[in-house]
């Protein structure tokens, strides 16, 4: 049996994906069993955090291993095989071992070396334990994962190199300033009683913001952080509880709010953050570059609900929108952004595609379009190159018909953004599937971060020394279990032969007592000790050097080898490693 490890995380795929396929705590559990209950696998465990999805499986066979995993992630997941495979990533043996045993550490963290993964990874455990779902080789790697974390963590600066998501993210509200000193004295709705949530509302009051007010759909949950927050020795805050009903209008009066809760829809939509700070804003001014309080600056086509007034086709020289498929409202006046460019139309569909080309057609039939060489339209910069564009719309409809899937839409390239009043309210999202429309994040007065501007933040993070330190243990680490994982394979026969050396030297003794009957008990004794030892001395060295040679690389062929040698029994050896197991299994639980 191999380790095979399958999965999506923010490396691999977008935050729209992400969020399709995210897992709530009941199908984690109906994954598991069906997994288990396939052919290739014999052990799951699923590790489930805000911005990943893995699958862990012991099988038999790789190909049918993949196969099997990939198809029962997308169908628990709700995202088509299709859809979500170019996203997938697969780790085998030592790579998947190396593959943990990283994320246990925090390097594959969106920040690098949180912790926060530690009690993710123990809960997968514990979840895979109660369901049986784990055996020993699961068993022994995620408890060996937890191991090599705190080892990280204790003999590194790790910790250095990143915090925590909540910690980062309150640093990306207050734009890179002292937490404690934009905290101090805010009003704080905490959304969410979960691990992520407590601990968001726990750095908030050490952090000195006035009040914490906690909200979940079960209110006994949210009593009991409160009462935490409240009777905690290393803060001083108030701290109360309300029930989900009371969010809109506890909304109205905070001025930071964190959200992470397990809800499939949206928590805050656009139009109720509005409502918040209705009031709380000043008027916008108008000025070249600003469209009220819904500016462009945010992705292509989360206009819905923020307050952005579609214009027709303002600004593009094509005149109507109709039958655009862009969200024109998005990109009214952005500089160096072309309706017509590659950046536009990058990522569409080939319906859309086809849709874009032919109201490209009819704006030039009308005479709307200048001609290459041109004057630019307004909110585009340089002349307009009709053929270029064309030829970008056809190129990329060709790339949709050979890749077979449509990429993720590109947002219109960076620009400055036009002057906006300062935030009265600050919004973090660390929910997958995210729980604050992220068309908030173009109300005036609303600053937002969540878990893809997080992403963003992050990526261009300086790596500190202790990395490559924590590198360099993980590598260690991998090559100790690899090793410990050989031996265990070949103990098994080890003990099956010296089980069946004993059964000779017992059948050996028989013989002897029916042909000397009158030997006395001493001698008899002695005789028995002297053939044993000989025995022992005689098996000692092969064994010790057997498992030696099988926990090096290319070393399991030697249990074949000792197994045809001595010509051992299969079904021997077999019940030796299940009483292994069954002893094994009394006294293991999570490290």
């Amino acid at each position: 049996m191999s380790l095979l490890v399958v999965g999506l995380s923010h490396r691999s795929a977008p935050v729209s994906v992400l969020e399709r396929a995210a897992l709530n705590a009941d199908e984690q559990v109906k994954l598991l069993q069906d997994t288990v209950a396939a052919e290739p696998a014999t052990e799951a465990a699923v590790l489930a955090t805000c911005n990943r999805i893995e699958l862990y499986a012991d099988v038999d066979k790789f190909h049918a291993g993949v196969a099997e995993l990939s198809t029962l992630l997308a169908q628990h997941s709700g995202v088509g095989l299709e859809e979500l495979t170019p996203y997938l990533y697969v780790h085998y043996e030592d790579r998947a071992v190396h593959h943990l045993f990283s994320v246990a550490c925090g390097l594959d963290s969106m920040v690098v070396g949180e912790g926060q993964i530690l009690g993710q990874i123990k809960d997968s455990l514990g979840r895979a334990q109660d369901l049986h779902s784990a055996g020993r080789l699961l068993n022994d790697l995620f408890q060996q994962a937890l191991r090599v974390g705190k080892r990280a963590h204790s003999e590194t600066g790790i910790d250095r190199a990143g915090q925590s998501l909540v910690t980062f993210g309150l640093e990306q509200l207050a734009r890179g300033g002292d937490v404690q000193q934009w905290a101090r004295g805010k009003k704080a709705l905490v959304i969410g009683a979960g691990s992520m949530s407590s601990l968001a509302a726990a750095t908030l009051a050490r952090a000195g913001v006035a009040e914490v007010v906690v909200a979940n759909r079960t209110l006994d949950r949210a009593e009991r952080l409160a009462r935490i927050l409240t009777e905690g020795d290393d803060t001083d805050v108030a701290a109360r509880a309300v029930p989900m009903e009371s969010v809109p209008a506890e909304l109205t009066r905070a001025d930071v709010t964190v959200s992470c809760t397990g809800a499939t829809g949206l928590v805050l939509t656009a139009e109720s953050v509005a409502g918040a700070i209705e009031g709380r804003t000043p008027p916008p001014s108008a000025g070249p570059g600003t469209d009220g309080p819904g500016a462009p600056g945010g992705e292509s086509g989360s206009a819905t609900g923020s307050g952005a007034q579609r214009d027709g086709a303002s600004g593009t020289g094509l005149g109507g929108e109709d039958g655009c498929p862009l969200e024109l409202s998005s990109v009214q006046g952005t500089a160096g952004f072309s309706v017509l460019g590659e950046a536009a139309v990058a990522g569409m569909a080939a319906a859309d595609l086809e849709q874009h080309a032919a109201w490209v057609d009819n704006g030039t039939a009308g005479g709307d379009r200048r001609a290459a060489g041109g004057t630019a339209r307004p909110g585009q910069t340089g002349t307009l190159d009709p053929a270029a564009d064309t030829d970008a719309i056809a190129a990329l409809a060709v790339t949709v018909a050979t890749v077979g899937r449509i990429p993720e839409r590109r947002r219109p390239e960076p620009v400055e953004e036009p002057q906006r009043p300062e935030p009265v309210l600050f919004l973090l999202d660390l929910a997958m599937p995210r729980d604050i429309d992220a068309a908030a994040h173009r109300l005036a007065g609303v600053r937002l971060v969540d878990i893809e501007s997080l992403a963003e933040a992050s990526a261009g993070a300086p790596m500190a020394a202790d990395v490559d330190q924590v590198r360099r243990i993980v590598s260690d680490e991998v090559a100790a279990f690899g090793a410990a994982l050989r031996a265990a394979h070949i103990t098994p026969t080890v003990v099956a032969l010296r089980t069946m050396a004993a059964d000779v030297v017992a059948g050996e003794i028989a013989r002897l007592d029916g042909r000397l009957p009158g030997l006395d008990d001493k001698h008899r004794a002695e005789i028995t000790q002297t053939v044993r030892r000989v025995v022992d001395k005689l098996l000692h060295a092969p064994t010790v050097r057997v498992k030696q040679l099988a926990a090096e690389p290319g070393g399991a062929g030697y249990a074949d080898a000792l197994r045809t040698l001595f010509d051992l029994d299969p079904e021997t050896v077999a019940a030796v490693s299940r009483a292994e197991d069954s002893t094994t299994e009394k006294d293991r639980g999570p490290a």
